[in-house]
């Protein structure tokens, strides 16, 4: 097999992030009925983890304001785990209503970018968030962590892999079973990535690990599949490359679910996923949001089956 001579794992789990970090940095507000579509959709393409909203300040970020309706009006899958971004205490009182399966919460690699992103220093925002793993705890409810800038800053520039680890290692260390390292701003490339995979993984488990790319420069693809010779098996990515990133001008969004579908797919690794109706959904909710549809295996899969 192909994935066993390039090292490859056998199966990729594979996050979906595009109801929340896809469209919290969409202009379009949507309305809680197509939110409920969108995730309704990607259930069905077999999708096991889909990141459903944020239990955020309205006022911050304005679409993540209907969460808890959204959480509400999905036809939930018994096999499918439903998770939310959750800030502080307030924010999990919200999430525990609204029966999440999985929560998840933030911290950046880079000082200026976590002032400029949530008003606080590194350390602040692990104070904020330690009560709410504690409480996720005592519900039994998984908590995943996020750590944002791993491979650059838009105001810093680069950062250091060890310092990415150290932080890392916390967020691990304090109750999250899986730590997401992202490329907030998509500047990474494969050597850059070895090296964070390599120092990172001496202080957090490979196992859990996950990677999350921007597609900025292009490069996302060819850093996931690099993580994953490197024994990464869990992979962020949205639907149709929803979002962006709203401090990092210039930075386009996540790689497209369907690439990374269509990658694995052709790898020989294992996703279950249903390639043609996860690009329905992705040229949907494009067309809802009055953008031009940016998964290119999405496009060339569904112009190949048109015909």
């Amino acid at each position: 097999m192909v994935h066993a001579v390039l090292n490859l794992p056998a199966r990729v789990k594979i996050v979906e992030v595009g109801p929340r970090d896809g469209l919290q940095n969409e202009a379009t507000i949507l309305d809680v009925p197509v939110k409920v579509e969108l995730v309704n959709r990607l259930s069905e393409s077999g999708i096991g983890f889909i990141e459903v909203g944020a239990f955020v300040s309205p006022k911050k970020i304005p679409q993540m304001a209907n969460s808890s309706a959204v959480f509400q009006g999905i036809q939930r899958k018994a096999n499918i785990c439903y998770s939310a971004l959750v800030p502080n205490t307030v924010g999990f009182e919200a999430a525990l209503a609204s029966k999440v399966n999985e929560i998840a919460v933030f911290a950046a690699a880079s000082e200026t970018f976590s002032q400029r992103n949530i008003n606080c220093s590194i350390d602040e925002s692990f104070d904020r968030f330690l009560p709410v793993i504690t409480a996720a705890k005592q519900a039994n409810i998984p908590v995943r962590g996020y750590l944002s800038c791993v491979l650059g800053c838009p105001y810093e520039g680069k950062v250091e892999a060890e310092k990415v680890a150290i932080l890392a290692s916390r967020l691990f260390n304090m109750g999250c079973h899986e730590v997401s390292l992202g490329d907030t701003i998509g500047v990474g490339v494969a050597t850059e990535t070895v090296l964070l995979i390599d120092t990172v993984s001496k202080h957090v488990p490979i196992g859990k690990l996950a990677v999350h790319f921007h597609d900025t420069y292009g490069q996302a693809l060819a850093n996931i599949i690099t993580a994953l010779q490197k024994g990464i098996s869990i992979v962020d990515s949205s639907v149709a490359g929803l979002g962006g990133c709203p401090y990092a001008v210039g930075a386009s969004g996540n790689i497209a679910t369907e690439d990374v579908v269509y990658a694995l797919n052709k790898m020989g690794i294992k996703t279950d996923v249903d390639l043609e109706k996860l690009s329905r959904a992705g040229m949907w909710i494009s067309q809802i949001c009055k953008k031009n549809y940016q998964s290119k295996a999405g496009q060339a899969f569904l112009a190949k089956i048109k015909k």
